[in-house]
C-alpha cells in the first residue's frame, strides 16, 4: 500500500471553509487515469489536482478529474496546487503543463497568486426553453457558448436574481446533452465588484461549482468588452461564495488573481 500526500485546499477565498475546495495530490509515481478518477470520488470534491514531479523544462504536469470526468483546465484546482506547492516548497514563482499541453505560469506575491491562462471566445447560441425552466428564469438577456469549455454562458438582468436561483438539477441535465455547464452571470451592485456568476455543471461534475476560474477565461472577455475595461472584480455568489480579479493581457491572454486557504494536510492510502 502506498501513501500519496494529500492536500484540501479552498480557493478563491481569504478565509478557510468558503471559495471552492480542491484536492491536490502529490505524484511520486504516475497514476492511472482510472485510479485518479477513484481518488477524485473519494474525496469528492468538485475537482482533485494531480501533481506530476518537475520535468527538464522546470514545468509541473498537472492533471484535473470531477468525480465524474477528467477536466482539462481548472482554474480553483490551479490556485490550490500552486497554494500547496509555494507553501510546501518555499518557491515563489513556477510552471504548470496540462493534458492539452497549455503552460500556465504562477506567480506569488504577498499572499496572493497570480495564474496566467489563456482567454478564449463566446459565440451566440440559442438556449432550450426546457433548460430555462429548470433554472427558474423566465428570459435572458444574451446568450452565448465557448467551444473551449463546451460551456453555455446566460446573461440575465439582476445579480439579486442569480443570488436566489435553486435550480431543478435533474430537469436541467435533461434540457440538453451537448454541454458541460452552464454559466449565469449578471452586472453586479456591489461597489467592489463589476459582475458576479454561478456556474452550475450536472452534465460533468457536481451540481454547482462553488467558485470557478476556469470559466473566466471567456467571461472575462465578454464582460470586458461589455464594460470597455481590461481589469476587474469578479464575484461568485455561490452558497460558499468567492472573488477574484481578472485582467485581459491582449487578445490571447489574461491573468486571475486571488488567494487560497490549505485546511486540511494528509496521507492517503492507496
Amino acid at each position: 500500500m502506498k501513501e500519496l500526500e494529500t492536500y484540501i485546499v479552498d480557493s478563491f477565498t481569504d478565509e478557510p471553509f468558503k471559495g471552492n475546495p480542491a484536492g491536490v495530490c502529490i505524484l511520486k509515481d504516475e497514476l492511472s487515469d482510472s485510479k485518479m478518477l477513484l481518488i477524485a470520488k473519494e474525496l469528492g470534491l468538485s475537482e482533485t489536482a494531480f501533481i506530476g514531479e518537475i520535468n527538464e523544462n522546470n514545468e509541473y504536469p498537472i492533471r484535473f478529474f470531477s468525480p465524474v470526468m477528467e477536466i482539462p483546465l481548472c482554474g480553483h484546482a490551479t490556485l490550490a496546487s500552486s497554494k500547496v506547492l509555494f507553501e510546501r516548497n518555499g518557491q515563489h514563482s513556477l510552471t504548470f503543463v496540462n493534458i492539452q499541453n497549455l503552460k500556465l505560469p504562477i506567480q506569488f506575491n504577498e499572499e496572493f497568486i497570480n495564474m496566467e491562462f489563456p482567454i478564449y471566445q463566446t459565440t451566440p447560441k440559442g438556449v432550450p426553453a426546457e433548460l430555462l425552466v429548470a433554472l427558474g428564469l423566465n428570459e435572458v438577456n444574451n446568450s452565448e457558448y465557448n467551444n473551449e469549455t463546451k460551456i453555455l454562458l446566460l446573461e440575465i438582468e439582476s445579480a439579486e436574481v442569480l443570488k436566489n436561483l435553486s435550480p431543478d438539477f435533474d430537469k436541467l441535465k435533461k434540457s440538453h446533452n451537448e454541454i458541460n455547464g452552464v454559466l449565469i452571470t449578471a452586472l453586479s451592485e456591489k461597489i467592489d465588484f463589476d459582475f458576479e456568476s454561478r456556474y452550475f455543471w450536472p452534465w460533468s461534475g457536481t451540481n454547482e461549482d462553488p467558485v470557478t476560474g476556469g470559466t473566466h477565461t471567456f467571461l472575462a472577455k465578454y464582460w470586458g468588452t461589455r464594460l470597455n475595461k481590461t481589469k476587474m472584480n469578479s464575484f461568485q455568489c455561490s452558497e460558499r461564495t468567492g472573488f477574484m480579479e481578472v485582467e485581459l493581457l491582449g487578445e490571447q491572454k489574461m491573468t486571475i488573481k486571488s488567494k487560497a486557504q490549505i485546511v486540511l494536510k494528509g496521507e492517503l492510502k492507496i
